[in-house]
């Protein structure tokens, strides 16, 4: 068995989180390495020689440190789980589109909001729901009639939009109104090898 990669994460972090699920789903072995956010180390070296950026989460693979969640997920998958990341151009390409939209507006909606209702976060509560109601709108529209978000298997796009969207409630964006994104999610937690990520109670840093 190769070297175990190391996750460099906080367990509150759905950017962490989709890099832990993914090494699960994808039989990569791996360690954990809990980074304490609270106290500023991934403000302090050693961390910042792994990720100037000072984010969580990182990963090493022997001599190779890569920061950037939807990264981590290209590389992992290319190196050690090439069957979630298809190789014809137009999927790829598809894929890739989903990584933007986790990078983008889920990042800047149901993200944003979680961090607003857990966290005690400054930022604009009711632009952050609208941002997320018209991410969840496309991904509703999209996934009509289809398992997955790209090709007939999972692949990393649905790991990508996987732990913001499924903690989504978390930030009082609802997905009641979403029966085709709430059956993704199942179909992902029914994977083999999934794993939850913590939830979180509204108001932790108030």
């Amino acid at each position: 068995m190769p070297n175990a990669i190391r996750i460099h994460r906080h367990p509150l972090s759905g950017h962490s989180h989709r890099v832990e699920l993914f090494a699960k789903l994808g039989g990569i072995n791996h360690e954990l390495i809990d980074v304490d956010l609270l106290s500023g180390e991934h403000k302090k070296e050693p961390f910042l020689s792994l990720n100037p950026a000072g984010q969580v989460p990182v990963i090493e693979d022997g001599e190779i440190a890569i920061a950037d969640s939807n990264s981590i997920l290209v590389y992992l998958a290319r190196k050690y789980a090439p069957d979630w990341l298809p190789t014809d151009p137009v999927r790829e390409a598809e894929v890739q589109k989903f990584l933007s939209l986790a990078a983008g507006d889920i990042a800047y909606g149901p993200a944003a909001a979680r961090l607003i209702t857990v966290f005690g976060a400054q930022l604009d509560a009711e632009r952050a729901k609208a941002i997320a109601k018209s991410a969840f709108d496309r991904l509703e529209a999209h996934l009509n009639g289809r398992d997955w978000l790209v090709g007939t298997s999972p692949s990393i796009a649905d790991v990508a939009i996987y732990s913001y969207t499924a903690h989504a409630p978390e930030g009082n964006v609802s997905l009641d109104d979403y029966p085709n994104i709430r059956a993704l999610l199942a179909r992902v937690e029914a994977l083999p090898g999934f794993v939850a990520m913590q939830s979180t109670k509204v108001g932790l840093a108030a």
